[in-house]
């Protein structure tokens, strides 16, 4: 993990310092630089952009990702990320290591969808269980943010984050999907990647539950998690059913920046 670490310090004057230095640490070491890296001017950090609210087929930053690295149609991602997406796929493949993207972009919409079936119990949270069961509201969203984000508040939105494989942590845990966790751990760094959502503990003590399947691209994520932490506004999350529950669950501090350090920007 030690590249990232390095991508971290550098990253905010990778363009406007020296567009063509590799960090040090990817010269000692040889590994691919996640190319192209984009320049901080380029990515939108609006308060709208953060949210989800805008369609991704029609955003001139996001491409349509291929049905050869994906498990169906229409999924969009970020031009770079998905760029820095199939020369990990690459490298992977070479080493007998198949990735699917399960789940790219989804804006505010297509977020709303997945939080509305679980507040009303079409959808069953973990275990079966039925969130409508929970006459507290608070109750209620806490319950669903075990594993799904409130609308408005997903990395999903950015196009930047992918879930691959499967969306069980058992799965990763034995047989083949542990060999995929663990060169995912070891070798998704260098390409820019790193998971989100680690195990909770005394490094991240808050937050969504770890998701083994869930990576994001670092180069831009951390830029727009940082513009999350001087921009969002829990006021602003609204339309859907028990978003007035944002501010007392304080959204920002514990979903949005309660993330595996390693994907911040380093102070």
């Amino acid at each position: 993990m030690k590249s990232i670490l390095i991508i971290g310090a550098c990253l905010w004057c990778l363009h406007s310092c020296n567009p063509s230095a590799e960090p040090a640490a990817e010269k000692e070491t040889g590994l691919e630089r996640p190319s192209p890296y984009p320049a901080q001017a380029d990515i939108d950090t609006s308060l709208t952009y953060l949210m989800g609210h805008f369609d991704p087929s029609q955003h001139e930053a996001f491409v349509l990702v291929d049905t050869l690295h994906a498990d169906r149609p229409g999924l969009f991602l970020r031009r770079d990320t998905y760029t820095a997406f199939k020369s990990m796929y690459e490298a992977a493949a070479k080493e007998g290591i198949q990735f699917t993207i399960r789940s790219a972009t989804r804006n505010f919409e297509y977020q709303k969808g997945i939080w509305e079936r679980k507040w009303s119990g079409t959808t069953k949270l973990e275990g079966g269980t039925d969130a409508t069961t929970m006459a507290d509201y608070r109750e209620r969203a806490l319950a669903i943010l075990r594993y799904s984000s409130m609308p408005g508040s997903s990395r999903h939105h950015w196009g930047t984050d992918i879930d691959l494989n499967s969306f069980s942590n058992a799965y990763f845990e034995t047989g083949q999907g542990k060999q995929e966790y663990d060169w995912l751990v070891e070798h998704g760094p260098s390409f820019g990647f790193c998971q989100p959502y680690t195990a909770k503990g005394k490094a991240r003590p808050e937050g969504y539950e770890e998701e083994k399947w869930h990576w994001s691209y670092y180069p831009v994520s951390a830029i727009l998690t940082e513009a999350a932490r001087s921009k969002f506004r829990e006021d602003r999350v609204e339309g859907f059913s028990g978003s007035e529950t944002a501010a007392r669950i304080r959204i920002l501090e514990r979903y949005i920046l309660g993330i595996n350090s390693e994907c911040l920007v380093k102070h």
